[in-house]
Order: structure tokens, then sequence, then C-alpha cells
């Protein structure tokens, strides 16, 4: 029974993670972009007109990038509010804590590795490789991934 509550504990960490990855990835955006914007209104025209314009151009084209970045973590914030916090489902899918003879997954965002003494959780999306190929298996299922064989030991 302690493992079970142990696992469940993992995984409320592991969603935990995935927003705080979210979270601090969105403010360093938005407080670049208010620094970006900050220096766009406080550029003033110098003598060199073209230096002036360049500088203008060059800040907007970052504006524009950090935009993109932006809308791309909007999206990846709607994906993880969509994560099934409980679900206990004996197929892999959205939300689902992975369990591998080597390793653990957290099916969710790509937020990258979730260190949990004395476990890590590597929390990737349904659209990586692996979870493409862990997507829709059952405990005992095996898969191949970069020449290595995993095998399914426990989903929750």
């Amino acid at each position: 029974m302690k493992e079970i509550e142990s696992l469940d504990t993992l995984k409320k960490d592991a969603y935990n993670f995935c927003v705080l990855f979210v979270t601090d990835r969105l403010t360093r955006i938005q407080d670049h972009i208010k620094e970006l914007e900050t220096a766009l209104t406080s550029e003033t025209k110098s003598s060199a007109g073209d230096k002036h314009e360049t500088g203008r151009a060059m800040i907007q084209l970052e504006r524009e990038k950090l935009g993109q970045q932006l809308a791309e973590l909007e999206k990846t914030q709607q994906l993880l509010s969509k994560v099934p916090k409980d679900r206990k489902a004996p197929t892999v899918g959205l939300g689902s804590l992975v369990i591998t003879d080597t390793f653990i997954y957290y099916i969710a965002i790509s937020a990258g590795e979730f260190k949990s003494k004395p476990k890590s959780v590597y929390c990737i999306s349904a659209a990586t490789p692996i979870g493409k190929l862990a997507f829709g298996k059952v405990v005992g299922d095996v898969f191949s991934f970069n020449g290595k064989e995993l095998t399914i030991v426990e989903v929750r």
C-alpha cells in the first residue's frame, strides 16, 4: 500500500513540476517582452538615423520571436490544463505515470527530468517518440526505443 501512495505522490509531484516549468518559462518570456518594449519606447533618435532604425528593427525582430515562443507556451499550458490529474486507466494515455523496467515517464508535456529522491521521472509529451510508442500500451507490453527494449511494469 505504501508503494501505491508513493507512486501517487510521485505522479502529483511530476504534474506540479510541469506546472512550475510552464509558469517559470511564461514569466521569463513576459519579463523579456516588457524589457524589449521599454527599450523600444526609450530608444531615442540619434544623429546616426540608420543606426537608430537598425536598433529598433532588431528589437522588433526579437519581440516577434518572443511572441511566437509565448504563443507556443500558451498552447502547452492549455494542453497541461487538460491533463487528467487522477487518471487511473490500465492503458497508457495523457496523465499516465508509466513505470518501465528502466525509466519512469509522466505523459503530459515535454518538461524534462523531474528528480525526486530516490527516483527520476521524465516528463514527456504524448507526441514525443517514446510517448507515441507507449501510448495505448498496458502492463507487460514491451516497446523498443533506440535499440533498447522497455517493459511496462506499472501504469498509474
